[in-house]
């Protein structure tokens, strides 16, 4: 049986970051992805958006590490010289009791450390943005996008670079407790045994099933999995807006925005519908209930300009009559098993948080006690 010192399972931005994270570290690392590529999932089907930070309650993990994920990212990107851009992004109130809720979001961004907001009047918007209907906005401009794909190369590469390996179309069948780390059954393309002193769970969509398998576990420690389905659409024609747009956030998400990629080319989305299990078939049945989502803020967009795109699924971790729920990162102290450190839950903001996940993943495999601090 061939041991190696850490495992992560799950190939997608936050497993290939925290696998970067601990080879940089001097680690010896495998990542195990049981899909034919890295990050097919959650990862690829986003909206490709470095979030400043703004909505999330103060001192949550999805606060803290959003705000250190986007510098970190923007640093990342930088240095090596993935696509991305500062666009800045427009959060539009559509009526009055929606301008109040403006100034909400404004104090919550404050106490969270983002302190570049600025709140705009219906002609400033204008001036801005021509396009675009609204009573009153905030502009944030440290919100930016970026390339997901360019940016799992460059973690692969630097997990590569410092001696780690990626292992595809390799599924973690079964983990058993050892005293001095765990025994990870694998099938597919490798399958076989390992013995690893840390194992990360950062399976995403998979993560509370892979948990669920490892015998002993606390049992209250591992979530309900829940799946919400989002769909996108793309623009056909021009972008309306040189920056993104997004409305006052709705429960269970940010609502229907308009994003841009890289070639400038806009797309709207998502919406949130609960589903039993992850599927991306897309259903083009709400499109008209889309275009009117869309049509509160930009009302000369209409539904035969949409082009069906791509979905995406988000791992949650509270249902659709729950509070959002923050990101989850529970060590031994949470369930029990030694040397293993699950994810749960990381949805959006995870793509911004990947880096500064990584490296709180990677100062727990050293202190596996630690508690989270706000970071500097």
């Amino acid at each position: 049986m061939d041991e190696v010192e850490c495992i992560v399972v799950g190939g997608g931005v936050i497993g290939l970051a925290c696998g970067a994270a601990l080879a940089r570290g001097g680690r010896e690392v495998m990542v195990l992805e049981a899909e034919n590529a890295i990050g097919t999932q959650t990862s690829s089907r986003n909206s490709e958006v470095i979030h400043a930070g703004i909505y999330y309650p103060q001192n949550s993990m999805k606060a803290l590490f959003c705000r250190r994920g986007r510098d970190l990212l923007y640093r990342y990107a930088e240095e090596r010289g993935i696509p991305h851009r500062r666009t800045g992004k427009i959060i539009v109130a559509t009526s009055s009791e929606q301008l109040s809720r403006l100034g909400q979001i404004s104090q919550r961004a404050s106490a969270n450390g983002v302190n570049d907001l600025r709140m705009m009047s219906q002609s400033e918007v204008q001036t801005l943005e021509p396009r675009i209907h609204c009573d009153g906005a905030l502009l944030s401009p440290s919100t930016g996008i970026i390339d997901s794909h360019a940016l799992m190369l460059a973690l692969e590469g630097e997990l590569q670079n410092h001696g780690g390996m990626v292992v595809l179309q390799t599924e973690v069948s079964a983990m058993t407790p050892r005293p001095s780390g765990l025994i990870v059954e694998t099938k597919g393309a490798q399958a076989g045994r390992l013995k690893a002193r840390h194992v990360i769970n950062a399976a995403g969509l998979r993560a509370v099933d892979v948990a669920s398998r490892v015998p002993g576990i606390v049992r209250d420690a591992i979530p309900k999995a829940h799946f919400s389905v989002g769909h996108y659409y793309r623009l056909s024609g021009p972008a309306p807006c040189n920056r993104l747009v997004y409305p006052v956030p709705e429960p269970g998400g940010l609502g229907i925005h308009l994003t841009l990629d890289l070639a400038n080319q806009a797309k709207f989305g998502p919406d949130v519908r609960w589903i039993a299990r992850p599927d991306y078939s897309f259903d083009d049945s709400a499109k008209e209930r889309f275009a009117a989502a869309i049509q509160t803020y930009l009302p000369d967009v209409t539904a035969d300009q949409l082009v069906p795109d791509y979905t995406g699924v988000r791992p949650k971790i509270a249902g659709p009559d729950d509070p959002d729920a923050d990101f989850r990162i529970d060590g031994p102290r949470q369930h029990g098993i030694d040397g293993l450190i699950n994810l749960f839950g990381i949805e959006s903001p995870g793509l911004t948080s990947c880096l500064a996940i990584a490296e709180y993943v990677a100062d727990l495999t050293e202190q596996p006690t630690a508690r989270l601090n706000s970071p500097n």
